[in-house]
């Protein structure tokens, strides 16, 4: 079971976001208003699957809570973060949520398409288990991975977010395994460690840029006695 988000791609920055949704919507920005604006969507945890919020607004908190469960609460949440870093333009808040969404906006580690296509070639059957509000399946297919997933457990359509033992729980019984025979990959220590609560194996990797990460699933293959 892997995590989708840190763990086998990793969104674009803050930056390319910015500027992609610019260019979608139109919106010009200076170079020093531009450099403010990517400073505070930082601070703020806009872009989803990029660096947290450093504080999340007391009104805001059961929202963010639950994001993850359906495709409103999360384009709520994020669009209210969106605001929050001064961002008042609704076409350029529309553009930065949906650019999120994009193929084009995520990159797979280096070693992605390698460490699963070798262990679908070992017969190892892969879910991926994702705190997520939208149908990742396209994506995958974009980057060609979608070839070695064989289930996807994803949060707004189990009704269950990470560490929920049930959204585990769901993707074991998709694979058609006990817990104690799978092996939960990620990079969330809290969410993707709930795993451990039903026996699953649980292996970290670090969420770092995809230049500094080139063999961090690697290992993955190793653990299950692969080469």
């Amino acid at each position: 079971m892997f995590d989708f988000s840190g763990t086998l791609l990793r969104v674009e920055s803050v930056a390319h976001w910015l500027d992609a949704g610019l260019a979608a919507s139109g919106v010009r920005l200076s170079g020093d208003d531009f450099a403010h604006a990517v400073e505070r969507l930082t601070f703020h945890g806009a872009l989803p699957g990029g660096p947290s919020p450093q504080k999340v607004p007391r009104r805001l908190k059961k929202l963010w809570a639950e994001r993850d469960l359906d495709a409103e609460r999360h384009r709520a949440a994020y669009t209210a973060l969106i605001h929050e870093a001064g961002v008042t333009d609704p076409g350029l808040a529309r553009a930065l949520y949906d650019r999120h969404m994009a193929p084009e906006a995520w990159h797979p580690y280096p070693d992605t398409a390698r460490t699963l296509a070798d262990l679908s070639r070992a017969g190892v059957a892969v879910a991926v288990v994702s705190n997520i509000a939208w149908d990742l399946r396209p994506l995958f297919r974009a980057h060609g991975l979608d070839e070695w997933v064989d289930v996807y457990a994803l949060s707004y359509e189990v009704g269950a977010q990470k560490p929920d033992p049930e959204i585990f729980r769901f993707a074991c019984e998709r694979l058609g395994l006990a817990p104690a025979d799978t092996l939960m990959v990620g990079d969330d220590r809290t969410a993707d460690g709930g795993a451990g609560a039903l026996g699953a194996r649980v292996h970290f990797v670090d969420h770092l840029p995809v230049d500094r990460r080139p063999h961090g699933l690697r290992s993955v293959f190793g653990l299950l006695g692969g080469s």
